[in-house]
């Protein structure tokens, strides 16, 4: 990145290299001047340029750079009749030399000064000692702005709030019959299917939606005549259930309009579902039966065949029909679950009746307090440990509360339970914060994730981690929506505007104001725009004044007494 003139040659600045004529003054220019932090490492390119007639032909040169006090290796230059891994430069036309350097960042780089010492060699024998001189300075560390502030992945719950059910009962017909025989409608299932209609009024949560009675003929008869037996089975089931519900004192369900009622003809598949439960009726009669009533059309001849098969016919009229000849009462409700304040409630005083559904639900939407969540996730996990949702969940209010430890267990513990994108998005924010860098991004890239909300988290997320390694464009194309992260990625790639735009678009914070003084000062703006969006930091956090009295980027500004007011 260009700043302060990209390629500054540090005023000719000279090795002194005392009076003799072994060597003559060397000059140095760094790019780039101040040096940057990128990714972990500072990346810069060193031309040494040699005058004509600068360096003997038998003379080797020995440059040590320092970043502050941390060498960082040695540069060797050679004359022409120097044998050796260094340089050559040749005596009467002199040259240059470009030296590619990738140096490990440290915090003792922050506001240190590059320079240069070393020796002068004329075979074996030292000549000449080199002066220290400075000829960079080092280093901005903006991309050091990041914030690390990764977004948790909850898992959601499955819960319930309503259940559709049925309650049911039969009345069965005899052969050709609409009539309810009395002794049907003192049949368990009838009596227990009133009982459940006159006590459903007292469970509020219960809600009955519609009363259904089909009715059914078997496939013996006449076909229309069936039609018609079936419906007319319906309506005397119909009339019987309301004398029921009459004598039982249920006046809710006395008119017919509270009934639907449907005559399905025939029936078929009933018919063919009782067949095979028969266990005396050889499996080759059932075939029989069965391909008689697929092929013969006519409803006469179709009888007379199964009447021809004897003893068979006759266990067919015994275990089969009978249980076809039927009209089924299907009441069709509703069952809602547990209420929002039942579940509160229920999570304090009576927990063995939640599930892990209620719980996860509870605390996701329940609450706002941080600590009564987790009470919550506690709770499920410590009832439901072997589902994974829970502790993931809980680790992620443990991340919010700043107990990075605790969560990293439970993060790892729903890790163990099942492979999941959450916990492992989760787990990558946690080391992320113990320093590794490279084990997050290993995990961000085994997370996946099809559902839209997730897939923005782990792109924000994989976001800081591009930030951090150096590859601002990618962090951009990552950060979809506007936050501070997506201002500093446009400014470490030199998008000053478009920065700007996203700074103005955000929640102001002591760090945007920080960062629009980075950029007005990229931008070469004047010391009262950079002063001017300093102050204001300062003003949200005082601390910001020790950062912005050592940073590169403010270098040109460091003598203005506008400027050492400003910070000082």
């Amino acid at each position: 990145m260009n700043r302060f003139s990209t390629i500054l040659i540090f005023g000719s600045l000279l090795i002194s290299l005392i009076s003799c004529d072994l060597v003559k003054d060397f000059t140095y220019s760094v790019n780039p001047n101040p040096l940057e932090m990128h990714g972990d490492s500072l990346r810069f390119t060193v031309v040494v340029n040699v005058p004509e007639k600068g360096i003997q032909k038998k003379i080797r040169a020995e440059i040590t750079p320092k970043i502050g006090n941390t060498a960082i290796g040695t540069w060797i230059i050679q004359g022409e009749k120097v044998t050796g891994n260094g340089q050559t430069v040749f005596f009467k036309p002199g040259g240059t030399v470009n030296f590619e350097m990738s140096v490990p960042y440290s915090s003792d780089m922050l506001a240190a000064d590059v320079k240069i010492s070393g020796k002068v060699f004329k075979g074996l024998k030292e000549k000449l000692t080199l002066t220290e001189k400075k000829i960079a300075d080092a280093t901005i560390v903006t991309p050091l702005m990041v914030k690390k502030e990764f977004k948790m992945i909850y898992e959601d719950d499955a819960i319930i709030r309503s259940v559709d059910k049925t309650k049911s009962a039969t009345i069965y017909f005899d052969r050709s019959q609409t009539i309810v025989k009395a002794n049907e409608l003192k049949d368990e299932d009838i009596n227990d299917l009133i009982v459940w209609i006159k006590e459903s009024p007292l469970n509020p949560k219960i809600k009955i939606n519609s009363i259904n009675i089909v009715g059914y003929a078997s496939p013996d008869g006449v076909e229309d005549n069936n039609s018609n037996l079936s419906i007319e089975r319906t309506k005397s089931a119909r009339t019987s259930l309301i004398s029921l519900m009459k004598k039982a004192k249920i006046a809710g369900y006395t008119d017919t309009a509270n009934y639907i009622i449907q005559g399905k003809g025939e029936d078929y598949d009933g018919f063919k579902e009782q067949l095979s439960l028969s266990k005396s009726i050889s499996d080759a009669d059932k075939n029989l039966f069965i391909r008689i009533l697929e092929m013969t059309k006519d409803p006469v001849k179709r009888e007379t065949e199964m009447i021809n098969l004897g003893k068979s016919y006759t266990e067919l009229e015994k275990d089969v029909f009978p249980k076809i000849r039927r009209a089924n009462i299907v009441i069709n409700y509703t069952e809602n679950g547990l209420t929002d304040d039942e579940i509160v409630q229920a999570s304090i005083s009576n927990r063995s009746i939640l599930g892990v559904e209620e719980l996860l639900y509870a605390a996701k939407n329940l609450t706002q307090d941080l600590n009564e969540k987790a009470r919550i996730y506690q709770l499920a996990t410590s009832n439901f440990d072997s589902d994974y949702r829970g502790h993931n969940n809980l680790g992620a209010i443990l991340f919010s509360q700043n107990r990075i430890s605790d969560a990293k267990t439970s993060f790892e513990k729903a890790s163990s339970l099942k492979d999941n994108t959450s916990s492992k998005n989760n787990l990558a924010g946690v080391i992320l914060l113990d320093g590794n860098k490279s084990q997050a991004i290993k995990l961000m890239g085994q997370a996946k994730s099809v559902d839209p909300k997730n897939s923005s988290i782990l792109a924000y997320n994989n976001a800081i981690l591009n930030i951090m390694s150096g590859n601002y464009s990618k962090a951009e194309n990552n950060l979809k929506d506007d936050s501070f992260n997506k201002a500093l990625a446009l400014t470490l790639q030199g998008k000053l505007p478009q920065a700007t735009k996203v700074l103005s678009a955000i929640t102001t914070t002591s760090e945007s104001l920080y960062l629009k003084a980075i950029i007005a000062a990229r931008n070469g703006e004047s010391v009262d725009a950079v002063v001017t969006n300093l102050k204001q930091a300062f003003a949200k956090d005082s601390n910001l004044k020790t950062k912005a009295s050592k940073d590169r980027e403010f270098l040109k500004f460091m003598n203005d007494t506008t400027f050492s007011s400003a910070v000082n």
